[in-house]
């Protein structure tokens, strides 16, 4: 069987990195995108990945540009083939309390949480219809489910992420293609571990496995989504939490 083409948006970020490394795994061609002035952070990408290099290359994009991601997914499909799975990992935060919360807060993570998920998965959807497979993977977050002082911006965008997965799930369903959410809880990531270790602590002390996550609990989950036999997944949302957060 031919490689899958699969493209991870916010690919050489912390859960980026780790996405792209099982995916590769996977025998998939991975296209790992993020911004293209995130030189350093690009630099480490490139070793902790360099074991896997044949199989991920890296290109700029910018997921809140939307014409550029419709570009962008063109000159994959010429370049790699149709694309099989995307990977919306693609994310920021800028918070604040709402009273305290500037416009340009708001919209700047909209137009990259929400809005780049809306940009890339319309710039690939065709195409997986098309050819009658395809895996949509959103990358969701605990606070999405549970809101987080501070993150009004961010805990409407997350569970907005969620809203968009099932409504497209029901969309394309018949066509081989699934749509699912991973929703992380806290991970050791760059954004994490700036926490104070007080803090971080507490919320350590509140995770029934007594840990934070690490990226590879979230990169393993979002490659399971993305199988050949996975298809009878589809609209879910996979906790990755620790038991943070359960629901019924």
């Amino acid at each position: 069987m031919s490689r899958r083409i699969a493209i991870v948006t916010g690919g050489i970020g912390g859960l980026g990195t780790a996405t792209c490394q099982h995916l590769a795994r996977q025998n998939c061609q991975v296209i790992a995108a993020d911004l293209p002035h995130r030189s350093k952070q690009l630099e480490v990408f490139r070793i902790h990945t360099r074991d896997l290099a044949d199989s991920i290359d890296f290109a700029p994009l910018d997921v809140s540009d939307d014409a550029a991601c419709q570009q962008f997914a063109e000159e994959v499909s010429s370049h790699y083939g149709h694309v099989d799975i995307l990977a919306n990992v693609a994310g920021i935060t800028r918070d604040a309390t709402l009273r305290k919360m500037q416009r340009s807060q708001w919209d700047e993570l909209m137009r990259v949480n929400l809005d780049g998920v809306f940009n890339m998965t319309r710039a690939v959807i065709e195409g997986m219809l098309e050819h009658g497979f395809g895996r949509v993977i959103n990358i969701s977050s605990v606070n999405g489910q549970t809101g987080q002082f501070g993150q009004t911006n961010y805990s409407a965008a997350k569970a907005g992420v969620h809203g968009f997965t099932m409504a497209l799930a029901r969309e394309v369903a018949t066509k081989g293609v699934t749509v699912n959410t991973v929703s992380p809880g806290y991970c050791k990531t760059d954004m994490v571990m700036a926490v104070p270790e007080p803090i971080r602590q507490k919320i350590i002390d509140q995770i029934p496995v007594g840990r934070l996550g690490s990226p590879d609990d979230i990169g393993r989950a979002v490659a399971f989504l993305a199988a050949d036999d996975a298809g009878y997944l589809t609209g879910i949302n996979l906790p990755v939490n620790g038991g943070y957060f359960m629901s019924f």
